[in-house]
């Protein structure tokens, strides 16, 4: 969008009408409204029942309330995005991502399809139901103000280099929340492996078009922001767009291959059908 001249705004007047012909303007990253406008849903997927249609730029976020059920494709257009998620039970905040209990309940430190994200409370807020990328992480989370400032000179979100974690900041006060609410976040679509020694090897991306495709258990709240891999070796602020893309489906039903995949994630599903049983949900 071009910048307007001081004279085409220099009255309340000019100004208003200025942005008024803004209207039905595009940028290459930005929300589609409705979202039932997207040009080209999942195969098999209605227009209207697509939800959420949005591109997120490098070193910007995004965020939603989603109802339970609800599946989001996030895709990596370029191969250089990097989405680092947290998510939270949409009525009852504390209730959030617990990264330690997704790892250590599921004995799997690596996230892909099949991957259950859970909250402290042993409860399922979304599952993993593809992936096409494989590189992701739930070791390292995001970055922050004081290494950008380090790596790039500056790790404000109004900078170039806006660090993860203040961009997580600005997401959580749209939904009533406090830096304190932010616990460490995942990532995908940028791979962490842990080497022998005990390192943490960053292995990057699987190029661009992979996606992974989340399906929300319980309605949840989700932040999201598209900021390079803290580990990124890479000199410069890399990171390319992100396609989220959200629609209508159905939560995980019991005795499907998902529920029954480990003991521990059949006991986590149960314990979250009982929760939303009792509050009349499920």
């Amino acid at each position: 969008m071009a910048t307007p001249s001081v004279t085409a705004t220099a009255t309340t007047y000019s100004a208003r009408d200025h942005a008024r012909a803004q209207e039905g303007t595009t940028v290459d990253a930005m929300p589609v409204l409705p979202a039932s406008s997207w040009p080209a849903p999942p195969e098999g997927v209605a227009p209207a029942e697509v939800v959420w249609a949005e591109t997120v730029a490098g070193g910007t976020y995004t965020h939603k309330v989603l109802a339970r059920g609800t599946e989001v494709r996030l895709t990596d257009l370029t191969g250089d995005a990097c989405a680092h998620l947290l998510l939270y039970s949409a009525d009852r905040p504390w209730e959030r991502l617990n990264v330690a209990d997704t790892v250590k309940v599921l004995w799997n430190a690596y996230l892909g399809e099949g991957h259950l994200l859970l909250s402290d409370q042993g409860r399922v807020l979304a599952s993993v139901v593809e992936d096409t990328s494989g590189r992701h992480d739930a070791l390292t989370g995001t970055s922050t103000l004081v290494r950008n400032t380090e790596r790039y000179g500056d790790g404000t979100p109004q900078s170039a280099s806006p660090a993860g974690r203040e961009l997580f900041k600005l997401a959580a006060l749209k939904n009533g929340l406090a830096p304190r609410d932010l616990p460490p976040s995942v990532s995908f679509f940028q791979g962490v492996r842990i080497a022998e020694a005990g390192t943490a090897e960053f292995t990057g991306s699987a190029g661009p078009g992979g996606s992974v495709t989340l399906r929300a258990e319980q309605d949840v709240t989700v932040l999201l922001v598209n900021v390079p891999h803290p580990l990124d070796p890479r000199p410069a602020y890399t990171c390319g767009r992100l396609e989220v893309l959200a629609y209508r489906a159905r939560p995980t039903a019991p005795g499907t291959p998902l529920w029954n995949a480990t003991p521990e994630g059949r006991r986590a599903f149960l314990n979250t059908v009982d929760h939303l049983t009792a509050r009349g949900i499920a």
